[in-house]
């Protein structure tokens, strides 16, 4: 009984240093608008105008590529893109339309160092794709080159995908896919030249194959523009014999108005 109860004072002794030290800290760090830097009622959090500006992909949408619909076509239609081109993807998902504020937590996630957004990011994409992360085996991102990596310090797809692996309990398979060739930027590329630029990229290495081999794949990958990245990546995973995989991204970029 008085193990218990010591126990019991201990616990109740480490929530209020707890709760002390937060107030500390939203004192010397009040909670800001993660774009705009407004004063909210949380940390990682959007105030109410750039929360606005997001436009977030919500149903109806194609449910292979994830294209938003103008109206609700009926259960189970194909936009005319999934239809002529199929992906080699099982299906794609993303958050919100690569504009705007979106625009701008990619951006600086990815050149401001901005690694904070993560967690606040993943949790939006695990509300985007819940099914889909709820129905798979684990969690992949697209690998950085060895020497992009040196220089970068950070990958901005495998930080977002270690946070969602947290936010969902899902493993997060780190090494089962490397990128193998040193691509250039995808930025100003063309399609079919950013096609061609990652063709053979990426690889599941050798004795990695049984953490791939059977298994339904999440892929992450920071902003979804033509698909050529990937698109070679999902072709990696295939061939070391993944059953499903689903791409999920932040945003995403449309061809055309909707």
């Amino acid at each position: 009984m008085w193990a218990h109860l010591v126990q019991k004072s201990a616990s109740v002794s480490r929530h209020h240093a707890g709760s002390v030290l937060r107030g500390l800290f939203h004192l010397v760090y009040p909670p800001a608008c993660a774009h705009c830097h407004a004063r909210v009622a949380a940390h990682q959090a959007l105030c109410a105008r750039c929360w606005c500006d997001l436009r977030l992909i919500e149903q109806p949408y194609c449910p292979v590529l994830g294209l938003p619909f103008a109206h609700d076509p009926g259960e189970g239609m194909l936009s005319p893109q999934a239809i002529a081109h199929p992906p080699v993807f099982d299906r794609l998902r993303s958050v919100a339309l690569h504009e705007g504020v979106a625009r701008h937590l990619v951006h600086d996630l990815k050149y401001r160092d901005r690694v904070d957004l993560a967690p606040m990011m993943a949790g939006w994409m695990l509300r985007a794709a819940f099914p889909e992360i709820a129905a798979a085996d684990a969690i992949v991102a697209i690998p950085l080159h060895r020497m992009r990596m040196f220089r970068r310090m950070f990958n901005q797809s495998a930080e977002l995908a270690r946070h969602l692996s947290h936010q969902s309990g899902k493993p997060f398979l780190a090494h089962a896919l490397v990128r193998r060739k040193r691509t250039q930027q995808q930025v100003g590329l063309t399609a079919n030249q950013r096609s061609l630029n990652v063709r053979g990229a990426f690889q599941v290495p050798e004795g990695t194959e049984p953490l791939v081999f059977g298994k339904r794949l999440v892929l992450i990958d920071d902003v979804y523009t033509t698909g050529a990245t990937v698109s070679a990546a999902t072709s990696a995973l295939k061939k070391a014999g993944a059953a499903d995989v689903t791409v999920l991204t932040f945003a995403r970029a449309l061809a055309g108005p909707i």
